[in-house]
């Protein structure tokens, strides 16, 4: 894994300064501690540049940016590419002739000369964000792996093309004007990220997952989505509609297993020493537990817990997943001085705000592994979302079938009515908060369901967010093809909406868990779980690989029916079945308890107060987007117990920090 940039001199007349690019590089050196390279047209129009964690052919030959060797395309690519032993043989019988011994860049490069770019991402296994510079069509196309493992930033202004691995690469250009986005701010109190292609920057956006875009010489823009995590693509009904139960559940089973031990296996590809992350739950078990199996020496495992909070540590399970498959383990406690001396480093990473507190033990054992000589790590994201791991699925779950179905048959003009009288309640105490919100999401016909991870519901962002009449300018990514529907709606209900409705209108049978799931894989995990894994692994020169989101499981997962990922009340039920030869019931059939911090204990103490005055004292607070008295009040009611606003007071914290560091002090 690496850091990549670009600049595309779009009028024709200017050239690439070769010291912008070198600036580009260096912001990222975390990201590739191990060489760097540039690379520039010519003509000057164009330039490259990369920072290299060198993980695969550690050989000077596959340095970066590379060429095809006959200077018809080059190429800056972050990521891994798992299958690209298979792909070079293929390569190789079309007549392409490679110069490096086993480079997956080189096989990136040919690919696309070969079979053109669909061709060449429809064949791809791995994670990745690349840019090739097509020297004969002058054209630049980037694209970004099907899951958004991999992050890939962008912006146009002043006849100049920009991107990036990291936005920070992108803003070492001082032309570049650096301001929140009013729409993005909105967006993130809700889901604690900016969807993409949004930025918390305006001007500065992400290439959504699964999205290719081609940029002319002149800075023409077009965009096109080649995967949808949809179902349909895997099992044939014909093949499951005549099994019994019980072979049905085997078929699911043994599917399940063989793609998830094809996915460790492949992703143990490495010239390096690599891990895995250990919680002690059953994703980061069942790694551990299948990775022994293929491998000839221990396992190098690493676990992080909490020095004063022993109630949140699994360190016992970790413990003992361990000593069964006889791992090589590492352990690291923290504290909350350790979180104070990590958040500036935090929030300088993020690049823009990502507000998950799962980041702060996210960081100490990276550096754990980093520090135990280990440059790659297994980790277990995106199990929950396929298999329904998560507490909060099945409230909704069972909201949805006790309640909301029945609900929204009612006629919608009542619906619409006890919806307002409920958020007139709510105005009287927040004690109503919850009753609240349902009513309102039935009586304005949104979804019930929005994303796992929902920091502020609407009847909270009425306190605390003045109101937004401020749109972004999307025209220009709109007419090359890129959907921004909903993204300049006032209501974050929209940005569901505009995943859901296309969905149910080509899979109007699909039940609620599927379509939960599908909203997750456009939100949820690549703009926060995944890029909270890369942005805090690459910081310490980390590279994370994501064994449960290999597209060929996912697809396969996503054709299982709701009623087989949980059967008799047992969450996660296939998974589990799965795995039942392999793990102890005492890991399989635990109480979840999640990959945690105690954040509502931190904000009563030190970092609380520390806390409390960084945000009520940010520049942010005079730009009149938020409301001061009533976030005041809320770290008063936190602070004396009286409430838990964690969430609420996190997420502000890291906008203000984010604001404070990257507009107003830099």
């Amino acid at each position: 894994m690496c850091g990549i940039a670009g600049i595309l001199e779009t009028n024709g007349s200017k050239r690439v300064a070769p010291e912008a690019l070198v600036s580009m590089g260096n912001s990222m050196a975390h990201r590739g501690p191990d060489g760097e390279g540039t690379w520039i047209s010519p003509d000057g129009n164009i330039g490259l540049a990369h920072r290299r964690l060198a993980i695969v052919d550690l050989s000077d030959k596959a340095a970066q940016p590379m060429s095809d060797g006959h200077d018809k395309a080059w190429i800056t690519f972050n990521g891994e590419i798992y299958n690209h032993a298979l792909l070079r043989i293929e390569l190789e019988k079309a007549g392409r002739q490679f110069r490096t011994d086993h480079s997956d860049t080189e096989v990136l490069v040919h690919g696309y000369l070969e079979w053109g770019i669909e061709g060449l991402l429809q064949r791809l296994e791995g994670m990745y964000g690349f840019a090739i510079w097509d020297v004969e069509k002058r054209k630049l196309t980037l694209a970004r792996d099907r899951i958004g493992i991999k992050p890939l930033y962008f912006t146009k202004s002043g006849g100049r093309f920009h991107f990036a691995s990291e936005i920070k690469a992108i803003l070492t250009d001082p032309s570049i004007e650096r301001d929140i986005d009013p729409q993005a701010l909105n967006h993130f109190l809700s889901f604690m990220v900016a969807p993409a292609p949004l930025t918390m920057f305006k001007g500065i956006f992400k290439l959504p997952a699964a999205h290719l875009m081609e940029v002319s010489a002149e800075g023409t823009m077009s965009f096109r989505r080649y995967w949808d995590p949809a179902p349909g693509q895997d099992i044939d009904p014909a093949e499951t509609n005549r099994l019994s139960s019980s072979e049905l559940e085997s078929f699911y089973t043994r599917g399940i297993r063989t793609r998830l031990e094809q996915a460790i296996d492949k992703r143990m590809m490495s010239d390096v020493p690599f891990g895995v992350f250990l919680s002690g739950g059953i994703d980061s078990s069942a790694n551990v537990a299948l990775m022994s199996q293929m491998m000839d020496r221990p396992v190098d495992t690493f676990t992080v817990g909490f020095k004063d909070h022993k109630h949140l540590n699994e360190l016992e399970y970790a413990n003992r997943i361990a000593k069964d498959f006889k791992t090589n383990h590492h352990e690291v406690l923290i504290d909350e001085s350790d979180m104070i001396g990590y958040l500036d480093d935090l929030v300088h990473h993020q690049d823009e705000p990502i507000a998950d507190w799962v980041c702060i033990p996210l960081y100490f054992v990276s550096k754990l592994a980093k520090d135990s000589g280990v440059t790659v790590v297994q980790v277990g994201e995106g199990s929950d979302e396929q298999f329904c791991g998560y507490d909060s699925y099945m409230t909704y779950l069972n909201l949805h079938r006790k309640f909301w179905d029945g609900y929204m048959k009612s006629p919608s003009p009542l619906r619409k009515m006890v919806g307002g009288s409920a958020e007139v309640l709510s105005s009287l105490s927040p004690r109503f908060d919850k009753f609240t919100e349902v009513l309102s999401r039935a009586g304005k016909d949104q979804e019930l369901f929005w994303s796992g991870a929902n920091a502020f519901w609407n009847v909270h962002k009425q306190r605390v967010l003045h109101g937004n009449s401020t749109t972004t300018d999307l025209a220009e990514l709109e007419e090359a093809g890129l959907d921004i529907t909903g993204i300049n709606a006032s209501d974050s209900a929209a940005i569901t909406s505009s995943y859901l409705d296309p969905f149910d209108k080509a899979h109007p049978e699909q039940d609620q868990l599927t379509r939960m799931a599908y909203s997750e894989f456009r939100l949820r995990l690549p703009e926060l779980l995944l890029m909270r894994v890369d942005k805090i692994g690459m910081s310490t020169s980390i590279e994370a690989r994501v064994p449960f989101l290999d597209h060929k499981l996912v697809e396969f997962t996503m054709d299982i029916p709701m009623d087989w990922k949980i059967k008799g009340g047992e969450t996660k039920y296939l998974l589990k079945k799965a795995l039942e030869d392999l793990l102890p019931d005492k890991i399989l059939y635990r109480e979840k308890m999640g990959f945690a911090a105690p954040m509502a204990e931190w904000l009563r103490g030190e970092f609380g107060r520390r806390a409390e005055a960084a945000v009520l004292n940010s520049p942010l607070m005079e730009r009149g987007f938020l409301n001061r008295d009533h976030i005041a009040t809320k770290f008063r009611h936190h602070i004396e117990g009286r409430r838990d606003n964690a969430l609420h007071l996190w997420t502000l914290f890291n906008l203000t920090s984010w604001y404070d560091h990257w507009i107003v002090g830099e």
